[in-house]
């Protein structure tokens, strides 16, 4: 089980530093192009600059909507964990501190990885279809 946890966990450190990189890219390259854009943007601006705000929403919303599916899962499977445990007829099948411990954190990575994955997902098809394009 401890590979398991560590697997989960360098997938979850592993978007974050993809996203860490990906995200200041597509900044900059937005911020330099409303920059050169000046008061009249071009048609072709224009379409990523709208673009640039529905993508931003609908990645937060699909990101929040994982979120709460997989919070609720997670509370669900501790539950019933809790229960069982509760409800066990001998003392040797109740979990330890370090299981339950084990269990909250795998949830809680659950959930981040769950949130973390459509921004991720957005960002770096983004920084990587903007480093193609010119601003020009």
């Amino acid at each position: 089980m401890p590979s398991r946890r560590t697997r989960k966990t360098q997938s979850l450190v592993a978007k974050a530093a993809e996203l860490a990189f990906a995200v200041p890219q597509v900044v900059a390259h937005r911020v330099t192009r409303m920059a050169v854009a000046g008061p009249t943007p071009s048609a072709r601006d224009r379409k990523e600059f709208q673009r640039m705000g529905a993508e931003k929403a609908a990645a937060f919303s699909e990101s929040w909507n994982a979120m709460t599916r997989q919070a609720l899962h997670a509370h669900q499977a501790l539950a019933a964990s809790f229960f069982r445990a509760f409800w066990s007829p001998s003392l040797k099948s109740r979990p330890s501190a370090s299981t339950v411990a084990a269990q909250v954190q795998n949830a809680a990575l659950g959930v981040l990885s769950k949130g973390m994955a459509p921004v991720h997902r957005t960002a770096v098809a983004n920084a990587k279809r903007l480093a193609r394009t010119k601003l020009r």
